[in-house]
């Protein structure tokens, strides 16, 4: 179980060559935010955990590979394959725009005049966009400019500007 501090980064589900290497099923975090040097907490599935330092990481056809002291051959990194990797949340670095999916989780959505209109309750990643989940109802909000025109995780408010309907069929036999 991860600590309000950490952020999974992924799961071992392989190794890869010879030189220790291990696929990573990689979060959205843990694939920008692994990199040579960094320290990850390991949670191997017999529920056992321990810090290792990234030897090297890279990625291959489109998957993340880590190597990781101590483990520098197929033998000992097949020992981690199912294992858990989590991040210290001070080591990911979010560039403008980005937010953390916990951080959205919470915010009240308010429109244009201010009025809040909706919680989030999570964020789900599809292919064309990321979705906030709204309200009971699990309404999918797209997070995209057009509709989300300001984020403050302070004070947990996301400013939107939505279409009629969106949230309430109501509104929408009204417009």
């Amino acid at each position: 179980m991860t600590t309000s501090s950490e952020l999974i980064a992924g799961r071992i589900v392989g190794v890869f060559g010879l030189r220790g290497e291990c696929k990573i099923d990689a979060t959205r975090v843990g694939t920008d935010a692994l990199a040579a040097g960094s320290v990850v907490a390991v949670r191997l599935p017999d529920g056992t955990e321990q810090h290792l330092r990234v030897r090297s990481a890279r990625l291959h056809k489109g998957r993340p590979l880590a190597a990781f002291d101590g483990f520098e051959d197929i033998a000992a990194a097949q020992r981690l394959i199912g294992a858990t990797l989590a991040l210290d949340r001070a080591s990911v670095v979010l560039g403008p725009g980005e937010y953390l999916d916990a951080d959205l989780a919470g915010c009240v959505l308010v429109d244009p005049q201010g009025r809040e209109i909706g919680r989030v309750s999570a964020v789900e990643h599809y292919p064309g966009q990321d979705m906030l989940v709204v309200g009971s109802a699990r309404t999918l909000v797209p997070l995209v400019a057009a509709f989300v025109k300001s984020v403050d995780v302070t004070a947990k408010r996301i400013g939107v500007d939505l279409p009629p309907g969106l949230l309430d069929d109501r509104e929408a036999e009204s417009a």
